[in-house]
């Protein structure tokens, strides 16, 4: 339930994002037809998006604490509250109730619209259908149908009429208002959500009003046919009807010079919010700590009376950890708290958290979670001849094989460990020295009695991530350039510009030798952007329009709308400095942008004469292999 609430969340969050980079950037462009695909792609994208997760884990050290738990106050009182399971049923019951209603309504619109249809004269046209009714009802269409009353309107008018429908039947815009209906059941508590729906619906409107004014021969007779329509406001809810109550907008936007093509450049605008996005809240990271180097070790110490490992893997129940949580209670006053238990379809644990108190102080914490199910681990403690206690976790299997045992005094070690950090081979002093923030990974490999440890840091990695890397000319994963041992590496170079790092091993110098393989290709370096965009003037807000005719409606209202008008128009005449120079700052980053786009069509060619000699080295290095 937690999950989906979240889910929920993200989704809603990413609808907000595209609303508000349509609503400040594109909402003015003329670009109708690719601001209806970047809003429908910003629908999807929502939906989508929060779907995609990426996993990292982060190897962090393990710090055993000690006290004297004979001088801490004890608490033995745990009180179960559900009140947060309550306000989670409370809001999956609300949400339910809201879209069950939002999706009702849609069925009786569709239900309506079946009414309408009903019993009509149809008239065939090409691809597209007629229905001349006699109810005063707005124009509209539905897919390729197309609805209006002949009676109410002079033939130039309906002739305007029509040609608008017709672009909606035509680009299927029908689809886009089913789309956002579901959408709005789904995402019905997020107010962006609406305002989403309504730029779509306005949208479609400028791509039809558009589209439709390059069949007619008079511009001017069209726009006075959107006026009169105002006075139907009888629609059908889940169509495209003529009638909208942005009109003002309609008549702005087909008055309206052509965007200029060199401001595409917004539409990319979004996708480094989207990769802030992932990077904030799609990568999961999991906190494992390094184990059996040293956390280990350090329990195995003279003056150690007993040890308790309580045991925990995939397989443990909710019930098999209460009776943990409460044998660590009765035996030692600690208070073992076990949360975030995820499980998979198996019922296998995928997630925990445990925490470890004793009074007022934290004993230890741990925490793993993932999408696999978890390996096996305990929770050791440990008392020595003083009553001293130490509390820790470990899943080395020479402890957790244990309980109750005594450790002798200077206890030998039980394996064997060979330590590599960054594929060199160390002793246990230079592991020690090592600062555990530094380290990005840890992995232990046990095989009988010999123990491998291999270590990788921070800057290692970070030169890993940001390279290709070759070995012996064959491009190799990172695990195997982790396992790989120094002592054998005859050569290495390292290309900054084209990011690759070649190592040349000495069995691959003979092997070389002997079957003379190709050297491969350098990459091109690509261009860099660094061009700064200039920022448009912020425009004044234009008034909205009253309802009526503006002949027979309310003269009061549309007198103020007037006078709104050219308060709005003087404005905008006051900012006519301000555009003009913004026109010269974008013709200066054309300018600028000339060179770039030159760089970037040499690259392009380079690229191309890059991946032919790609090819021909890849085949070179086949007839070699193949010998």
């Amino acid at each position: 339930m937690e999950a989906f609430y979240i889910y929920l969340i993200k989704s809603s969050g990413l609808i907000a994002l595209f609303y508000l980079a349509y609503h400040f950037m594109l909402r003015k462009e003329t670009f109708f037809t690719s601001n209806r695909w970047f809003l429908l792609l910003g629908l999807f994208t929502s939906v989508l998006l929060p779907l995609v997760v990426f996993t990292k884990i982060i190897w962090v050290e393990p710090t055993p604490v000690n006290y004297d738990w004979s001088s801490l106050p004890i608490t033995t009182t745990v009180n179960e509250d559900y009140t947060e399971e309550y306000i989670y049923l409370g809001l999956a019951m609300l949400y339910c109730m809201g879209a069950l209603y939002l999706l009702t309504k849609f069925g009786f619109d569709f239900y309506s619209l079946q009414k309408v249809f009903k019993g009509k004269i149809i008239k065939r046209q090409a691809d597209f259908k007629f229905i001349d009714l006699q109810d005063n009802l707005a124009p509209f269409s539905f897919f390729n149908t197309i609805v209006y009353n002949s009676s109410l309107y002079t033939t130039a008018e309906l002739e305007n009429i029509l040609e608008h429908e017709k672009v909606h039947c035509e680009q299927n815009h029908t689809a886009d208002v089913l789309i956002e209906r579901v959408f709005c059941a789904i995402f019905w508590f997020n107010p962006f959500m609406w305002l989403y729906k309504k730029a779509i619906l306005q949208n479609l409107e400028f791509i039809a009003d558009s589209e439709a004014t390059k069949k007619t021969s008079d511009k001017k007779a069209y726009q006075f046919t959107l006026l009169k329509i105002t006075t139907h406001e009888n629609c059908v809810a889940i169509t495209n009807h003529f009638y909208q109550s942005l009109i003002k907008k309609r008549i702005v936007m087909l008055n309206k010079n052509q965007s200029k093509k060199s401001n595409s450049w917004k539409y990319v605008l979004i996708i480094p919010a989207l990769v802030a996005f992932v990077i904030l809240f799609q990568v999961n990271v999991i906190a494992q700590e390094k184990i059996a180097v040293q956390a280990t070790t350090k329990i195995i110490k003279a003056n150690k009376k007993s040890v308790d490992v309580y045991k925990i893997d995939k397989n443990t129940t909710d019930e098999e950890l209460k009776e943990k949580s409460s044998n660590l209670k009765e035996n030692y006053a600690i208070i073992a708290t076990f949360s975030g238990i995820k499980r998979n379809s198996k019922n296998e644990l995928t997630a925990i958290k445990v925490d470890l108190k004793k009074g007022k102080e934290i004993a230890q914490k741990m925490e793993t979670k993932g999408t696999e199910a978890i390996n096996e681990f305990g929770i050791i403690v440990s008392k020595d001849d003083n009553g001293m206690l130490t509390v820790n976790f470990g899943s080395d299997e020479t402890i957790i094989n244990q309980k109750n045992i005594v450790i002798a005094p200077n206890a030998p070690s039980v394996t064997e460990k060979e330590i590599f950090i960054n594929g060199k081979k160390v002793s246990q002093d230079d592991l020690d020295k090592i600062d555990p923030n530094e380290i990005a990974t840890m992995n232990v490999n046990k095989n009988d009695d010999k123990q491998e440890i291999r270590i990788i840091t921070n800057n290692h990695r970070k030169m890993i991530n940001e390279n290709d890397i070759y070995i012996n000319n064959e491009k190799v994963s990172q695990n195997e350039l982790d396992r790989l041992d120094q002592s054998t590496i005859e050569r290495m170079d390292v290309n900054k510009d084209g990011r690759t790092i070649r190592i040349i091993t000495k069995n691959g110098i003979q092997n070389s030798q002997e079957r003379n393989l190709p050297v491969p290709p350098t990459p091109p370096t690509p261009p860099a952007f660094n061009i700064k965009t200039p920022a448009p003037p912020a425009f004044p807000k234009a008034p909205k329009a009253p309802k009526g005719d503006p002949i027979k409606g309310d003269k009061k209202a549309w007198k103020e709308f007037e006078k709104k008008m050219e308060d709005y128009e003087a404005k905008m005449k006051k900012l006519e400095p301000q555009m003009e120079a913004f026109d010269k700052q974008m013709e200066e980053f054309d300018k600028k942008m000339e060179p770039f786009n030159k760089e970037m069509e040499a690259f392009e060619k380079k690229m191309k004469v890059y991946e032919q000699q790609m090819e021909e080295y890849h085949s070179n290095l086949e007839r070699e292999r193949k010998k």
